[in-house]
């Protein structure tokens, strides 16, 4: 049985390796991990939809008590919730699909919870042979399209032509492949098939929220309420010596439980409580010094942009008697070529103290009084031996590699953008978020860019960049992007300050506005 030649219109994926990989029998793990990484990401946007709809009818529900906007609100309430209706209606008939398609290729819980990515067959029989699921998913979409277009007759005339939802009949080279069922699952990999029908389920999501927020721009922007309050005060620092200054900052905090803010701190997350305040415990260090926590708090300002504010949490562990040894930053050791401090006190002054740091790849440097840098090549764990003559001390301090940066395109980390934006991007950057070592960067030096849905029916654009800034092949499909594209730009390889080299985790996309 011979595998076909023809490209799959609307597939996230490495199409023109799949092209020629698909020549065997089997198909590659690198071409199934592709599909994977694609199918994942669909899955995100798709929630990440979900969530702004979510927030465009708390907005609904706010302007229905409005007493100036409660007229207009009323009117265009109910259109905003038939598309809902019908929009988890068609989502959820292709997850029961996209399940039954998983038993075809072995999945049986509890007993067998995995399936064959690589089943050439289970697409087949589902969609066009046996079952022919193929015909009865094509007129559910074609529905679905139909009854959202007919919501309104404003609607109609507003998405008639730019719906981001694509039910044409994919362009094949097999002339073999006479109906849209077998030009989309006709011997497709069972991950493959469950990647388009995820790109099915995301168009459908973005079809909801582009008439959705129709509904709603006709009744004014969207609305962040601020219901919970709290009185707020702190001070400039927890430990001081005699006579130094002290400021404190108080005032009346406010709160929104519907547009929930994002808060961190040092990266880790924190514990939302009743009043809509965030509420993050730890315990002080053992070793004595001046600390930082570095705090940042996301949230949605009234006129419905995003705002970031950073704030630093610093607090003082005082010091006992004797010899006492700190890391000053951090309880680790970061490696990359960081100048990691260490300090180390003892009660014969820093003149009689003698310190070793031993393990792989470790230069010690004495810099002031009892001030150390430490430098580390490459993971693993550092041995410190302190002794100022009277006291000894041992102990182990774990090297962390310093953590994966985000990758960013004009500053975002996915999401929405306007096409225009886009286009105006200059790359990819990778940024540290939350690192104790400010100024510690990572450069680019490679990722790949899929270009889909809207002015890309015909095939998916795949291109490899070299470097960080946008090739002119990248630039060539860029002037495509128009509203409802896609663009999820993975494999992305950055290297740190030493020239290290390491693959990013995941991906980022884009939903074009």
């Amino acid at each position: 049985m011979a595998l076909p030649k023809e490209p799959r219109q609307k597939m996230i994926n490495i199409m023109y390796l799949v092209l020629t990989a698909m020549l065997a029998l089997n198909v590659s793990a690198e071409i199934l991990n592709a599909f994977k990484t694609v199918k994942t990401s669909l899955e995100h946007s798709s929630s990440a939809i979900e969530d702004k709809n979510s927030q465009i009818f708390r907005s609904f529900e706010q302007m229905l008590k409005d007493p100036v906007k409660e007229l207009k609100a009323k009117e265009w309430y109910p259109y905003a919730q038939k598309a809902r209706v019908l929009s988890d209606d068609a989502y959820k008939y292709i997850e029961a699909l996209k399940l039954e398609l998983m038993k075809e290729a072995g999945y049986n819980p509890p007993k067998d919870t995995a399936f064959k990515l690589d089943d050439l067959d289970a697409a087949t029989r589902l969609f066009v042979e046996q079952k022919k699921k193929g015909p009865e998913l094509l007129k559910k979409l074609n529905d679905f399209k139909t009854q959202l277009l007919a919501i309104h007759p404003d609607i109609t005339t507003e998405f008639t032509s730019s719906l981001p939802i694509d039910l044409s009949m994919p362009v094949t080279q097999n002339k073999e492949l006479k109906t849209w069922e077998a030009a989309y699952f006709h011997m497709t990999p069972a991950i493959a098939a469950l990647t388009i029908l995820s790109k099915f389920q995301n168009d459908i999501r973005n079809s909801e929220v582009a008439v959705v927020e129709y509904c709603h721009k006709q009744v004014g922007e969207v609305e962040v309420i601020y219901d919970q309050f709290k009185a707020i005060a702190n001070a400039s620092a927890s430990y001081v010596m005699p006579n130094e200054e002290i400021v404190i900052n108080a005032g009346v905090g406010a709160f929104s439980s519907a547009a929930k803010p994002t808060v961190t701190v040092d990266g880790s997350g924190t514990q939302m409580l009743p009043d809509g305040s965030y509420e993050y415990k730890f315990k002080a260090p053992t070793a004595a010094g001046e600390y930082t926590k570095k705090v940042k708090i996301s949230f949605r300002k009234p006129d419905g942009t995003t705002a970031t504010v950073d704030k630093d949490i610093k607090y003082t562990v005082g010091q006992l008697a004797g010899l006492t040894v700190s890391t000053d930053a951090t309880r680790v050791f970061y490696s990359g070529g960081l100048s990691n401090p260490l300090s180390v006190t003892g009660a014969g002054g820093s003149e009689k103290i003698q310190l070793t740091v031993d393990g792989p790849g470790i230069t010690l440097e004495k810099q002031a009084g009892g001030l150390y840098a430490v430098k580390c090549t490459q993971p693993g764990t550092a041995i410190v031996r302190a002794s100022d003559g009277k006291t000894t001390q041992e102990f182990k301090i774990p090297i962390k590699r310093v953590p994966d940066p985000v990758a960013q395109v004009n500053g975002k980390q996915g999401g929405d953008m306007t096409a225009s934006q886009f286009k105006s991007a200059g790359g990819v950057s990778a940024k540290l978020k939350d690192f104790i070592f400010e100024g510690y960067s990572f450069k680019v030096v490679s990722f790949a860019m899929y270009f889909t849905g809207s002015g890309f029916e015909e095939k998916t654009d795949i291109v490899e960049v070299n470097g960080n800034a946008f090739s002119a092949e990248a630039r060539k499909s860029m002037s495509k992007c128009v509203s409802g594209t896609t663009v999820i730009i993975g494999s992305i390889k950055v290297a740190d300050q030493i020239g290290n080299v390491r693959d990013l985790d995941g991906n980022i996309s884009f939903v074009l506005e």
